[in-house]
C-alpha cells in the first residue's frame, strides 16, 4: 500500500486527486494540505510514502516545501505536479530533491504509475517535459570550458567504464528501454547497472543522477532538440 499526501491550494483539485487515488486498492490518501507550510507539517506528522506536490501556492510554495520535507531525511518522496509543460521552477525543484514531475492533465493511469514508481525509489518525468526540463536545467548552469576531468570526482572514479556509460545515458534522459536498445543490453542488466550507479554516486534516484551528470559536464543539452 502506497500512502499519499495531496498538496494543492485548489479544493477541487485535491478532491479530484483523492477520488482517483481512492479508486484503486494500492494507494491510500492519508492527508491533504492547502499550502507549503501545512505540507511540511503534515509530511512530518503522517510520514507518507509520496507527497503529491503542487508548485504554485500562496505563502510557502511547493519548491520550498519540497526542500524542507527532503531536508528532514524522512521516508517521503515528492512528486511535483505542474500546470504547464515548461515550468520556470523545474530546475529549482530538482535541486530541492523532487523525485519527479508530471503534468496536472496527465492521464489517470500515468499519475497512478508515477506515484507507484516514485514510491519504489524511481524517478518520473512526464514525456512532454523530459528534454525541455533537462535543457532548461542545463542552461542555468555556468558554462564549463573545458569539460571537467572525469576523474576529478571520487564518485566517478568508483564507476566502471560501463557504469560511466550508463550514467551519461541517464544524464541524457534515456529510459531503461532506450539504454538497453542503444547499448544492446537487456533491460534487467540495465536496471542492475542503474542501481549500482545510483549507489556509487550516492544519488537518491535518477533525477539526482541527472543533476550529478550535468554538474560534472558529462551530459549537455542537445542543440538539435
Amino acid at each position: 500500500m502506497t500512502t499519499v499526501l495531496i498538496v494543492d491550494d485548489q479544493p477541487m483539485q485535491r478532491f479530484g486527486f483523492r477520488m482517483l487515488l481512492e479508486s484503486v486498492p494500492d494507494t491510500d490518501v492519508v492527508g491533504e494540505a492547502a499550502h507549503g507550510a501545512e505540507a511540511v507539517r503534515k509530511a512530518a506528522e503522517l510520514r507518507p510514502d509520496v507527497v503529491l506536490m503542487d508548485v504554485r501556492m500562496p505563502g510557502m510554495d511547493g519548491i520550498e516545501a519540497t526542500r524542507r520535507i527532503i531536508s528532514e531525511g524522512g521516508r517521503s518522496r515528492v512528486l511535483v505536479l505542474t500546470t504547464f509543460d515548461v515550468d520556470e521552477y523545474a530546475h529549482a525543484a530538482l535541486r530541492a530533491g523532487a523525485s519527479g514531475f508530471l503534468l496536472k492533465d496527465a492521464r489517470p493511469e500515468e499519475l497512478l504509475a508515477g506515484i507507484r514508481a516514485v514510491a519504489a525509489g524511481d524517478a518520473v518525468i512526464a514525456p512532454a517535459l523530459t528534454r525541455r526540463l533537462l535543457d532548461a536545467y542545463a542552461h542555468h548552469l555556468p558554462s564549463r570550458t573545458p569539460t571537467p576531468d572525469p576523474d576529478s570526482d571520487p564518485r566517478l572514479r568508483s564507476l566502471t567504464a560501463r557504469e560511466r556509460e550508463i550514467l551519461v545515458a541517464i544524464g541524457q534522459g534515456w529510459s531503461n528501454g532506450e539504454i538497453a536498445a542503444r547499448l544492446v543490453l537487456s533491460e534487467s542488466t540495465v536496471k542492475t547497472h542503474v542501481s549500482r550507479v545510483l549507489a556509487k554516486i550516492d544519488a537518491r534516484d535518477r533525477i539526482q543522477a541527472v543533476i550529478f551528470a550535468y554538474d560534472l559536464g558529462l551530459a549537455r543539452p542537445n542543440s538539435t532538440d
